[in-house]
């Protein structure tokens, strides 16, 4: 593996150097890979899988006529490619477990009677295995138990592959039966389009993972934009200006800077007053939210989100009340704002950007 430095701490990773797309087909060429499930991830590893030449094969319950359509019109084959869930987990010799984690609970009697000695059990969260008293899903000794988990959304990972860009994952081996493990879970991760694959265990992993969907990456996110819309609201601003300084200038300008160099790069290229402001409004906002993210990580650790996890989204009317979630939420004033937004940006043929193309480097530094 490669070292590498973190902000001063070195860790090891595996890049695509180290674990070429040759070795990846020579370590599963006798393998078939089933991908359990065609909602989220599935589609996105299963395909990725597909055009890098593996053999992959999709299980999808028929009842969920969405999810089955959707893989045909993708170019799986029923009976071919694409069978009920069971089928495809007997033929699999590699098992994505793929569905929604409530439904890995449901589905898991099914799925265990198809592992034979030998097979490997294959997941992109660690939340089945690491709360086991909860779900049930403890696998037999005779299996290996691995994790390749990608750091994005199913499209993410699917358009960052199209791209060539790739998508970071992390990776865990939670049992070894074969001795090979370790060398299928990085080929499998190198075939979905991994960049690079960062070492963890199932625990830290799912610990992390709900702590930051909860927190920065969607939960806190959307509440502090619905925040500060409604302080701009409530003084007078009218929706699109008010839609603009909360949602559309970070979108569309200020996360790409970020994203491109650091924070810091991004406070260099923007206005002093921007800058000044930031600086002095960060650290209350770290202090109001800090006891926050203590609470939620204890939640995490403890069980009690999984709890309401398996509870919620395991009823039979989830996705009924999930629809009216949503609804309320893309049909709020903020939202409808937004998509009003996004109709007037401009669709034009983007222009030629060779390197020596003036004024999109930024400042270096200040």
């Amino acid at each position: 593996m490669a070292i590498i430095d973190f902000g001063g701490v070195k860790e090891e990773v595996v890049t695509r150097d180290e674990f070429p797309m040759a070795k990846a087909r020579k370590v599963l060429k006798n393998e078939v890979i089933a991908v359990i499930g065609y909602g989220v991830q599935g589609p996105a590893q299963g395909l990725n899988m597909k055009d890098n030449g593996f053999k992959v094969i999709v299980g999808q319950s028929p009842k969920f006529k969405r999810d089955w359509d959707r893989a045909v019109a993708d170019g799986w084959k029923p009976g071919k490619t694409l069978f009920d869930v069971e089928e495809a987990a007997q033929r699999g010799t590699i098992i994505q477990m793929l569905v929604s984690d409530a439904a890995q609970r449901a589905i898991w009697p099914a799925i265990k009677r198809c592992l034979a000695p030998g097979k490997a059990l294959y997941f992109s969260h660690g939340f089945s295995i690491t709360y086991k008293k909860q779900t049930g899903v403890i696998p037999p000794k005779n299996v290996d138990v691995i994790m390749v988990a990608p750091k994005g959304s199913g499209t993410s990972v699917r358009r960052n592959f199209l791209s060539g860009a790739g998508i970071n994952s992390s990776f865990a081996i939670d049992q070894d039966a074969t001795g090979r493990a370790r060398e299928r879970c990085l080929a499998v991760g190198i075939a979905i389009g991994s960049g690079y694959l960062f070492p963890t265990t199932f625990k830290q992993e799912v610990y992390s993972d709900l702590t930051g969907e909860r927190g920065v990456l969607m939960g806190a996110l959307a509440g502090i934009m619905e925040a500060q819309y409604q302080v701009l609201r409530a003084h007078g601003h009218t929706p699109s200006e008010a839609f603009n300084e909360t949602v559309e200038e970070l979108t569309e300008s200020l996360i790409r800077l970020v994203g491109e160099n650091g924070m810091d790069w991004m406070y260099s290229n923007c206005s002093a007053t921007a800058q000044r402001g930031a600086l002095d409004w960060k650290p209350r906002f770290k202090q109001a939210v800090l006891p926050v993210f203590k609470e939620l990580y204890r939640r995490v650790a403890s069980g009690v989100e999984t709890a309401r996890v398996l509870s919620a989204c395991g009823a039979p009317n989830y996705q009924e009340a999930l629809g009216k979630e949503l609804h309320e939420l893309g049909n709020s004033e903020m939202w409808l704002a937004g998509k009003a937004t996004r109709a007037l940006r401009p669709r034009t043929e983007a222009r030629a950007f060779a390197k020596a193309v003036k004024g999109v480097k930024g400042r270096g530094e200040n």
